[in-house]
C-alpha cells in the first residue's frame, strides 16, 4: 500500500520539525511539505494534493478553520486533523462542523499523535477496501455505538472490525494447500505483518490453524488452514 501524503501546516518551525520528526518514525505516511502561511499551505494543497493535512489553528494570515472551508469546498477527499493550542469550545466546534478527523491539543506527545495517526491510517484502509455497507459499517466510520451493535467482546488491541471480516472471508476460500500471511496480505491489501497478526488472533480463537510447512530448500514457512479441513 502506497503512503499517504501529509502537508503540515504549522506557522512554529520548532513544532513542525517535531511533527515531522514523529511522522518519521510512523509507517504509511511521508511529509511533502510544510506550510507556515494559510498562503504558503493553500499553494501546497494545490499543488500537491495532499491525504492529510496537519493543521494550526492560529496563522499570521488567517485561521485554520479558514482554510479547513476552503479544503471543504474545492478538495473533499483531502483529511484534516488539527494540532494546536486553541481550546475555545466555538473552535472545536468549528472544527467538528467542518469534518475534522481529530483534534489534537498542544503541547502534544508522542504516543497521542501516534494514536491519532494510526486510527486515521486503519480508517482510510478499511474504508478503501469496503464495497458495500451494513449498518455495523455506517456506525464504526461514524464513531456511533448504538445498543444493538456490539463490538466483539475482549478484542485486542490492533484488531479492527471490518478487516478481521475481510480475513475470515478470505479463509472461507482456501483451499488444503493453506496460505502464508505474506499472500493474505496481498489478498486483503495489507502488510505481511499486520496480516499475521490477524491470523494469529483467528488461531486464538480456532478458527484457524497453523502448520509449519518445509519447502524445497528446506526453510519452514508458517501457514494458515481452515480449522473446518482436515
Amino acid at each position: 500500500m502506497r503512503s499517504l501524503s501529509v502537508l503540515i501546516a504549522e506557522d512554529d518551525p520548532k513544532i513542525s520539525d517535531i511533527q515531522s520528526r514523529f511522522i518519521d518514525k510512523l509507517d504509511g505516511f511521508q511529509v511533502i511539505g510544510i506550510g507556515q502561511t494559510i498562503a504558503e499551505s493553500q499553494e501546497f494543497i494545490d499543488v500537491f494534493h495532499p491525504d492529510l493535512v496537519l493543521l494550526d489553528v492560529f496563522f499570521p494570515d488567517g485561521t485554520g478553520i479558514e482554510l479547513l472551508w476552503k479544503i471543504r469546498q474545492k478538495y473533499k477527499d483531502i483529511d484534516v486533523i488539527f494540532v494546536t493550542a486553541a481550546k475555545e469550545v466555538s473552535t472545536l466546534q468549528d472544527a467538528i462542523r467542518g469534518g475534522a478527523f481529530d483534534y489534537v491539543l498542544k503541547p502534544m506527545n508522542f504516543n497521542r499523535f501516534r494514536a491519532t495517526l494510526t486510527k486515521f491510517l486503519e480508517h482510510r484502509t478499511e474504508l478503501e477496501q469496503v464495497t458495500t455497507l451494513e449498518q455495523k459499517d455506517v456506525d464504526k466510520f461514524f464513531h456511533s455505538t448504538p445498543e444493538t451493535f456490539h463490538e466483539p467482546a475482549h478484542q485486542p488491541k490492533g484488531i479492527h472490525p471490518l478487516t478481521l471480516e475481510r480475513i475470515e472471508d478470505e479463509m472461507g476460500k482456501i483451499d488444503d494447500s493453506g496460505i502464508g500471511a505474506e499472500d493474505m496480505g496481498e489478498r486483503i491489501g495489507i502488510s505481511r505483518t499486520t496480516a499475521r497478526r490477524y491470523l494469529e488472533f483467528l488461531v486464538s480463537k480456532g478458527i484457524v490453524k497453523p502448520s509449519l510447512v518445509y519447502g524445497a530448500v528446506g526453510r519452514p514457512e508458517r501457514l494458515y488452514f481452515r480449522t473446518d479441513r482436515k
